[in-house]
C-alpha cells in the first residue's frame, strides 16, 4: 500500500499483544523496523503512541504507516500466487452500496454477505476494508470499519464515517453498551429452550489450524439465547444474544450444548448437517442498537441472505424477516 492504512481490531486478535498483530498481518514487517515505527509514533492505537507488549482490543483502531504489506498484498517468487487487485471498480462500488441499510453523517450499516471477509489475512484479497473508498461519498474522511463479522457469517456490519464516530461504537463494544442480536438455524432444539450458556473459551492450535475451545482455564465467554421455532425435533431457529465477545463463540457454544448452526462443520463436524438443506452457515447478525453521537441510538436489522431464507421456508419456520431501522 502507498499511504497511511486504519484497521480494526477484531475478535480473532482481541488480547494479543500488538507486535504479535503486526507479526500475523503484516509478516514481512521486520522486528526492527516495526520498533522504529513504535519509537516515532507513526504506529498509533487509538491515536496514541503504543508499545510492542501493548495488548490490543476488539473494536481499537491502529494506524499503520505507509508503504507497510500486509500479508495478503505480498506476491510469492516470480509473482507467483499475486492475488488479484483490490481496487475498487464501479461494478463494484455499486454492489456495496446497494446493500446499505442506514446511512448518516456518523455511520453507514451494511448487510454483509456470508462469504466476504471484512479484513484481509493470509490469501485473502477481497474484503470490505479495501473496498471503503466506495462509501465515502461527500465525506471528507474514509470511511472505517468499526467492528467486523466473521467471513461466513452474514449481516449488520457498521462502517464509522468519522473518527470520532468510530471511536464511539468501538468504545461501547468494549464496554458492552450494545445490544447485539444474532439468528441461526441449529441442529435439533435446544433444551432448555431458552436459557445462558456460560462455557469459558480460549485459542488452541489443532492440525495446523488455530481454534476456539472449552477451557475452564480460559476467558470468560456468555450467550443468551431463546427458540424462535422448531421443526419438530429436526432443527430450530434460535436467536442469540452474545454477552461477549470471543472468537467464535456463538459456534463454540452451540456445538458444545449440543445444537452445532447448521452448515458449521468446523465446529459442528458431520452432526452440522441436514440432507436436503445448504451448507452454507446459518448465522446471520440480526440486528444491532448501538449509541451515537448527539446521544441518540440508531437500531439496524438485516434481511435473512438467500440461503437462510430458502431453509426458513423448507422448515416452515415463521414470518417476520424484514430488514427495519429506527432511531431510538
Amino acid at each position: 500500500m502507498s499511504g497511511v492504512e486504519f484497521r480494526t481490531v477484531g475478535s480473532d486478535d482481541a488480547d494479543s499483544r500488538l507486535d504479535r498483530w503486526f507479526r500475523r498481518h503484516y509478516p514481512n514487517l521486520s522486528h526492527g523496523r516495526l520498533e522504529k515505527f513504535l519509537r516515532t509514533g507513526q504506529v498509533r492505537l487509538d491515536g496514541r503512541r503504543a508499545k510492542a507488549s501493548t495488548r490490543i482490543a476488539e473494536g481499537q483502531e491502529i494506524r499503520v504507516p505507509p508503504n507497510v504489506e500486509s500479508v495478503s498484498k505480498a506476491p510469492g517468487p516470480s509473482g507467483a500466487g499475486k492475488p488479484q487487485s483490490t481496487r475498487t471498480t464501479e461494478q463494484v462500488a455499486q454492489q456495496l452500496r446497494s446493500r446499505i441499510l442506514y446511512r448518516d453523517a456518523a455511520v453507514i450499516a451494511l448487510n454483509k454477505p456470508a462469504g466476504l471477509a471484512v479484513q484481509g489475512g493470509s490469501g485473502v484479497c477481497r474484503h470490505v476494508d479495501a473496498m471503503l473508498d466506495a462509501l465515502q461519498f461527500d465525506a471528507v474522511e474514509r470511511p472505517r470499519l468499526a467492528h467486523r463479522l466473521d467471513k461466513d457469517t452474514s449481516g449488520v456490519l457498521l462502517i464509522g464515517r468519522t473518527a470520532k464516530a468510530t471511536a464511539m461504537i468501538a468504545e461501547a463494544l468494549r464496554h458492552r453498551e450494545t445490544r447485539k442480536t444474532y439468528w441461526a438455524v441449529v441442529v435439533g432444539v435446544p433444551k432448555p429452550r431458552e436459557g445462558t450458556i456460560d462455557i469459558p473459551l480460549a485459542k488452541q492450535r489443532r492440525q495446523g489450524r488455530e481454534l476456539s475451545m472449552e477451557s475452564k482455564t480460559g476467558k470468560q465467554a456468555r450467550t443468551g439465547y431463546k427458540v424462535l421455532d422448531a421443526a419438530g425435533r429436526r432443527a430450530a431457529w434460535v436467536e442469540l444474544s452474545p454477552e461477549t465477545g470471543r472468537t467464535h463463540q456463538l459456534r463454540v457454544h452451540l456445538a458444545a450444548i449440543g445444537n452445532p448452526i447448521l452448515g458449521d462443520g468446523k465446529y459442528g463436524g458431520k452432526e452440522a448437517h441436514i440432507p436436503g438443506l445448504s451448507n452454507q452457515l446459518h448465522l446471520h447478525a440480526r440486528s444491532i442498537d448501538v449509541p451515537m453521537p448527539e446521544g441518540k441510538w440508531i437500531s439496524v436489522s438485516a434481511p435473512l441472505p438467500a440461503h437462510m431464507t430458502a431453509t426458513w421456508e423448507f422448515l416452515g419456520f415463521a414470518d417476520g424477516i424484514e430488514a427495519t431501522t429506527k432511531e431510538i
